[in-house]
């Protein structure tokens, strides 16, 4: 039987995941805003080939915000949407994963390329509490003029600094600052911009 790790806390496991703190996805509330996720982008993934301009307003709908001249090419595959900002005139290339139990702001100008995964939550690395499902998540902060090169993965907490260049196929672990060329894996600096 799964220890409770939650039996002083009186919150609700959505509670404690808008929180930041650890919290079992089994809570209905969290599973209907995740249903609604995924039928507003299956929606948007429909509309957008016939019309990307009246796909716009489920995006919109989807996402906490969205910047005047941002495009979002489908499909998108979201947690929650809500959680998620895009800047103006930011590109983001098909198949993007944006996991956004906690924040993900993506700043102005930005090119997001194909296949991009930004991934905010976490698990415990001792077995135990991962057995018994425990997670939380990191914020996921990328500033303006950022391009994200094909495949880039960006881990839980990472901030990405403006105008900086992430290497095709990179796995970002840690900060990285303004105005550098980042590559590998993990990903580091290589040169200044």
């Amino acid at each position: 039987m799964p220890t409770d790790h939650f039996a002083d806390d009186p919150r609700t496991n959505l509670e404690r995941m808008l929180a930041g703190d650890l919290y079992i996805a089994d809570d209905p509330e969290i599973a209907r805003r995740q249903q609604n996720a995924m039928r507003l982008a299956a929606r948007y993934q429909a509309a957008y080939p016939e019309d990307p301009e009246a796909a716009r307003p489920l995006l919109a709908e989807l996402l906490d915000s969205l910047g005047a001249g941002a495009d979002v090419r489908p499909p998108l595959y979201v947690d929650y949407g809500s959680n998620i900002a895009i800047g103006a005139r930011t590109f983001v290339n098909y198949n993007l994963t944006a996991l956004d139990v906690a924040r993900i702001t993506v700043g102005e100008d930005c090119q997001i390329g194909p296949n991009v995964q930004l991934l905010t939550p976490t698990h415990p690395v001792e077995p135990e509490p991962r057995r018994d499902k425990l997670e939380a998540a990191l914020p996921i902060t990328i500033g303006n003029n950022v391009w994200l090169g094909g495949g880039v993965i960006v881990c839980p907490g990472v901030t990405i600094g403006d105008n900086s260049v992430i290497g095709a196929g990179a796995v970002v672990t840690k900060d990285i600052p303004a105005n550098v060329v980042a590559v590998g894996n993990p990903a580091r600096p290589v040169r200044e911009l």
